[in-house]
């Protein structure tokens, strides 16, 4: 009997949908009113900043990932570029990036629920009760029982959803705009209110970065696409140049719609009716009823939608860490259908472990935006490395970036300073959790092998001066840090560093290109 096997049943727009369902959930609801806070009209040019730094990194992914239609990619590009050791640690965090987005998108359905059932949460505060808490855990594991079905039912059940999460914030930012637009509120309070510090500290601080996170969707179900080098840049690059028009009309909207007296102490005390629920605050505040009862309706299915497709992603995650050795081999099982349900069930109680001590958007959505920025960091590196560690003569591109040479560093750049932008208190929390993980998992291997030899350090060498340095590097900037470093010293420390890193990271690549062939032909 033949064991059983991904299908091969998502198309182009199926992905497309994925990456686009991936980034529009909860975030777009609350991100302009915090950027706006932050920046101020100077909003508008964080959004760019952020759309075009994920973009960048979009490009990379295209080519990567057309090389390696697999479910769960992200741990095969470091894998065979630097050994199993790089891998493992990247492993942990992308599974901590992926597996807290339902408890997220969860948290964000029963929180707007609470303005019609207030016993949900326990006060202003946004915690959840313990009601809430349980209708929480109630809806990821409703996530998790769309998530049974083949992945051609479940993109077919997110491409419904998706039609809707494009059309309410669409349709909001049209109508706020047709009905109330203050050109005023562009200068009038001024224009970037916390300078060039502010736009800079709302890509990172106040969900942008968060509401572009999913375009990776698309790279997790490759290996569930029949023609991956056609539908995967259409579907990795399409999703976050929508996206970005898309968060610009909302931003504009949002702007515009304010009147001098919601802005009477500036941008950073913004004031209105219903503004715990922005949007439909505004859409109430203009005489649109109708609008915010849809947005209060979509702020159950648009955190839904994300939370079921990033499900759907973390199972495939962990599927591809299994079969790559780095999880037991348990959880590389499929169901006949070809649904990895023992790593979907994994996804699920590690996402529990997140909720449960951490029951609020608020509290959630700042350790993803630390942990998620630095998952995208290791593509660009990568694609670099690959353009000679496996030349382009013996190893074919489906999809080919030009300007590798060029875009490769420049997102490497980008994405760190986005990490720069975040400041010390996140990078604190996020790499003093690495390097305890690091610790935890050496002691493990010590205790089975009596000896680490055994691990691929050569490969994994560059990894302690980049965690390292980007650290100290924001310790030493301005937000929470020293302040040693302004925005501008600060951004070319990070230009410097982040070429010195490329450098050294391909010294540490693999340097036997028949070794790479051999691993490369498995992939294929």
């Amino acid at each position: 009997m033949t064991a059983p096997t991904l299908r091969r049943d998502a198309g182009s727009l199926g992905l497309l949908f994925a990456s686009i369902s991936g980034m529009i959930g909860s975030g777009w609801l609350f991100s302009a009113l915090n950027a706006a806070k932050i920046a101020g009209p100077a909003s508008l040019i964080s959004w760019v900043l952020g759309g075009a730094a994920v973009l960048l990194l979009a490009f990379v992914y295209a080519e990567l990932s057309t090389m390696f239609p697999r479910p769960g990619a992200v741990i095969i590009f470091p894998q065979l570029c630097f050994g199993d050791l790089s891998a493992q640690i990247m492993s942990w965090v992308n599974f901590l990036a992926y597996v807290v987005v339902a408890p997220v998108e969860a948290v964000a359905v029963v929180s707007y629920t609470a303005n019609f059932a207030p016993a949900l949460t326990t006060g202003t505060t946004g915690v959840l009760s313990n009601i809430g808490l349980a209708a929480a855990v109630g809806l990821m594991a409703l996530f998790l029982v769309v998530n049974l079905l083949a992945i051609r039912l479940v993109l077919a059940v997110n491409n419904a959803i998706t039609w809707w999460k494009l059309a309410v914030p669409a349709l909001t930012a049209i109508m706020i705009i047709s009905v109330h637009f203050r050109a005023a509120n562009f200068y009038q309070f001024g224009f970037a209110p916390a300078g060039v510090g502010g736009i800079f500290q709302a890509v990172s601080g106040s969900g942008i970065l968060f509401a572009f996170l999913g375009f990776r969707q698309a790279i997790e179900l490759a290996g569930e696409s029949a023609n991956p080098a056609r539908n995967l840049p259409f579907a990795i690059v399409g999703s976050v140049l929508l996206c970005l028009l898309l968060y610009l009309g909302l931003q504009l909207a949002f702007i515009g719609a304010l009147g001098p007296e919601n802005l009477t102490h500036g941008w950073a005390a913004v004031k209105f009716p219903g503004i715990s629920g922005p949007f439909a605050g505004l859409a109430s505040m203009l005489g649109l009823p109708w609008l915010a009862a849809a947005l209060y309706a979509d702020a159950g299915i648009s955190p839904g939608g994300t939370g079921v497709i990033y499900n759907t992603t973390a199972g495939r995650v962990l599927y591809a860490t299994a079969e790559a050795g780095m999880l037991p081999k348990y959880f590389a099982n499929l169901t006949p259908s070809g649904v990895p349900l023992r790593s979907l069930g994994l996804a699920f109680f590690a996402g529990l472990l997140f909720l449960l001590p951490l029951p609020s958007w608020r509290l959630l959505i700042g350790y993803i935006s630390s942990i998620g920025v630095l998952a995208y960091g290791v593509g660009p590196v990568v694609l670099f490395c690959f353009r000679e560690t496996l030349p382009e003569r013996d190893f074919a591109r489906p999809f080919r970036l030009a300007a590798a040479w060029l875009i490769a560093p420049l997102a490497f750049i980008v994405g760190n300073l986005v990490v720069f932008w975040a400041g010390a208190v996140v990078t604190n929390h996020l790499f003093g959790g690495l390097l305890a993980a690091f610790i935890i998992y050496c002691g493990w291997q010590l205790f089975n092998h009596r000896t680490l030899r055994h691990l691929q350090w050569k490969g994994a060498a560059w990894m302690l001066p980049y965690f390292g340095g980007l650290w100290l590097i924001t310790w030493l900037g301005p937000l929470h840090g020293r302040g040693l470093l302004n925005n501008t010293d600060g951004a070319a420390v990070i230009a410097v560093f982040s070429l010195a890193i490329l450098a050294l990271a391909r010294l540490c690549a693999m340097p036997d290109p028949e070794l790479a062939k051999a691993r490369f032909g498995q992939l294929g």
